[in-house]
């Protein structure tokens, strides 16, 4: 593996001239057109370009992981094509391989997917996305990746996760009464609505039996920029960069989540039931299911993360900016606990619980 200054100096490889002599020939593509989309030169270096030729259009990404993810990756794209996801297929190259290794750098190309992101103001777009999504976790329940791929999949408890993210927040408390900046103020007058938002999410973490959860292949950043729809209304899934095995309440979970911290749809009982509703159309969720996702999105997750960072570099972190963050972050807290309560209200009553979090 190459070391971390290596990976960053690779920038200046993923030249014009570079990609053309070394990856694109490779697709027969040398004489196209480039033009940059992303790049990213972090330690996990990643790039985007669009390559168009002869009125065709591709997709060419730099991955930052290896071989045997890249393969684990491929396989998922092919499984969801085979039961008719659309999803961008990986392309083969001249000599029939599915990437380009260049530099310690693999390059993998796509068709372009032309089309406009799915808008969470409408409905339409809501709920076609979340139906699709319990498409793809019934058609991948007995997923299986290629020979010589890594297995990716995740086992993780998360009652183990929200109890420590909430004793963190607890912690945090203490490190507010002693500073007492401004910061610190902030943090304590909004402490007791996200201290009950932490506690329901870590009590009903603890009842949820993770036996009971259905795996599937979870695409775990299933979110509006990923999410496509063509001139025909039709929905494409791209970006299989994250993709692992695990519990399909995360999945769901992740993508309610960035639709309800919203404005326009934020905190929004109505609009999770109707998704909730939508997606068993396909797959069917149990109690635990519904246990997870109401654990994973009552935890109050930005005042927890921005807490934690602001602690954790006091002395050299930006205090105004921190401050600026914190106040977005509380400002629909009163509509997170709101939806939690309503949350609970709704489970108590359907799978005849009594008292839940008491």
């Amino acid at each position: 593996m190459p070391s971390k200054a290596n990976l960053y100096n690779n920038i200046k490889l993923l030249s014009e001239y570079n990609l053309k002599k070394y990856v694109l020939s490779k697709y027969n593509l040398q004489d196209s057109n480039i033009e940059q989309v992303k790049i990213k030169n972090t330690e996990k270096q990643r790039a985007v370009y669009k390559v168009s030729l002869n009125g065709c259009n591709y997709c060419l990404k730099k991955v930052y992981y290896d071989v045997e993810d890249l393969l684990f990756v491929y396989s998922a794209i092919e499984w969801f094509y085979r039961y008719d996801i659309k999803v961008p297929r990986i392309l083969k190259t001249v000599d029939h391989n599915r990437f380009v290794e260049f530099e310690n750098m693999l390059f993998i190309l796509t068709p372009w997917v032309d089309g406009m992101k799915c808008d969470y103001d409408i409905e339409d777009h809501i709920l076609k996305s979340i139906e699709n999504l319990g498409k793809m976790h019934e058609v991948t329940e007995n997923f299986h990746p290629i020979k010589g791929s890594n297995i990716n999949e995740n086992h993780a408890d998360i009652y183990t996760s929200m109890s420590k993210h909430y004793e963190k927040l607890l912690k945090n408390s203490n490190s507010a009464f002693h500073y007492k900046d401004k910061f610190s103020l902030l943090y304590l007058d909004h402490f007791p609505t996200n201290e009950r938002l932490g506690k329901i999410s870590t009590l009903v973490s603890c009842k949820i039996n993770s036996k009971n959860l259905k795996r599937s292949l979870c695409h775990l950043d299933y979110v509006n920029k990923n999410l496509l729809f063509d001139k025909n209304s039709e929905l494409w899934v791209i970006d299989f960069d994250k993709c692992k095995i695990d519990y399909c309440a995360h999945d769901i979970s992740y993508f309610l989540r960035r639709l309800l911290r919203r404005d326009s749809t934020s905190w929004d009982f109505e609009v999770a039931l109707k998704c909730l509703e939508t997606y068993e159309k396909n797959y069917s969720l149990g109690l635990d299911e519904y246990l997870y996702i109401l654990s994973y999105l009552s935890f109050p997750q930005k005042y927890w993360r921005i807490s934690r960072d602001y602690y954790n570099n006091i002395n050299k972190c930006n205090k105004n900016s921190f401050q600026t963050l914190l106040n977005k972050a509380v400002k629909n807290e009163e509509k997170q606990l709101n939806f939690s309560l309503e949350f609970i209200n709704y489970i108590e009553k359907n799978f005849k619980i009594k008292s839940l979090i008491y």
